[in-house]
């Protein structure tokens, strides 16, 4: 065994803290409420057939589903017929763990509508982000102007503001402005990254002047060397900063908790969770973790599909 073997174990030991809790997401997800509870089943569960004691309670026979089904059951009494009645809802609401899980999590909340919403808030706010990061970092990193060091000064000082600093103002502003419960509350407070700005300014400080002093010559305008000449060779640094972009606000509950406040039609996906959350009949913790399941898969296979490019975008955003 090498002399780093230390380095190796504290590498292994972190990962199994990452991995963790994906792992029991996934499982959970699996298993039947009585398997989470006693945990128990392993990773897959058993699969045995379970009953979704809500789907029985929402088919209790009443009078009328009894007279109706008398011809059915002829000779039986009532008390007979409601057994019988009974036993087939019984049997039509047994299903396996895996499926009720991830049946419930998209028909107990319309999941698709919040998965929606997540795409059209986290791409908006991504599209305008770069709108504003790459032109602002390509004045920082090229353009020679009084006072730059100290614009690029306050641009490091943002990144010090935590969100919740200024949750409160915002929310204010946006409530007076009648934005509250509306796509705009979820997109305009971050279409201005600073994180987006200060990554794209380290990127641009690797690109060369003589390919940006070529582009003058050739009668190019400013606005035309960032977006004809800058983008393209940013595109390793705009894949690193999509993934972080992306994952802070498609994950996000804090804002969207606090600017949607009666429209269900406007939860994101991270807000979708709570209608799971404990009721009379305790927390749908299979459900849940079915649905925290379909949320984050979208998030890890980006990633493993733009993996390589995010490596090489934080790379070189960090040489001069």
């Amino acid at each position: 065994m090498t002399r780093d073997w230390w380095k190796h174990l504290i590498l292994i030991l972190g990962v199994i803290v990452v991995i963790a809790p994906f792992y029991m997401m996934v499982s959970y997800s699996f298993k039947s409420p009585g398997e989470i509870d006693r945990g128990e089943g392993g990773f897959f569960g058993r699969q045995e057939l379970m009953v979704d004691e809500r789907c029985v309670k929402l088919r209790d026979p009443n009078r009328d589903d009894i007279a109706a089904a008398a011809d059915r059951f002829p000779g039986q009494s009532d008390s007979q017929i409601r057994d019988a009645l009974l036993a087939e809802a019984t049997a039509e609401c047994s299903m396996r763990p895996v499926v009720f899980n991830y049946t419930k999590a998209f028909t107990e909340a319309p999941l698709l509508r919040y998965l929606m919403n997540g795409v059209i808030v986290t791409a908006s706010i991504f599209l305008i982000q770069v709108v504003v990061a790459l032109p602002a970092a390509y004045a920082l990193a090229k353009l020679k102007f009084w006072g730059r060091e100290a614009v690029f000064g306050l641009v490091l000082f943002c990144l010090l503001i935590p969100v919740h600093a200024i949750a409160l103002p915002l929310y204010i502003m946006l409530a007076k402005l009648g934005l509250t419960n509306t796509y705009a509350a979820l997109v305009v407070p971050w279409t201005i990254s600073v994180f987006g700005i200060f990554l794209m300014r380290q990127f641009f400080m690797t690109v060369p002047d003589d390919l940006i002093d070529a582009a003058r010559m050739d009668g190019m305008g400013e606005f035309a060397i960032v977006w004809r000449v800058m983008l393209p060779t940013a595109i390793p640094a705009l894949l690193a900063f999509a993934i972080f972009s992306i994952v802070a606000h498609w994950n996000d509950y804090f804002w969207p908790r606090i600017v949607v406040t009666g429209n269900r039609d406007l939860f994101t996906p991270p807000l979708g969770l709570r209608e799971f959350k404990g009721d009379g009949d305790g927390s749908f913790f299979g459900p849940m973790m079915a649905t925290a399941t379909v949320i984050v898969t979208p998030l890890i296979v980006a990633f493993l599909i733009a993996q390589k490019r995010f490596i090489e975008g934080i790379t070189l955003s960090g040489m001069k």
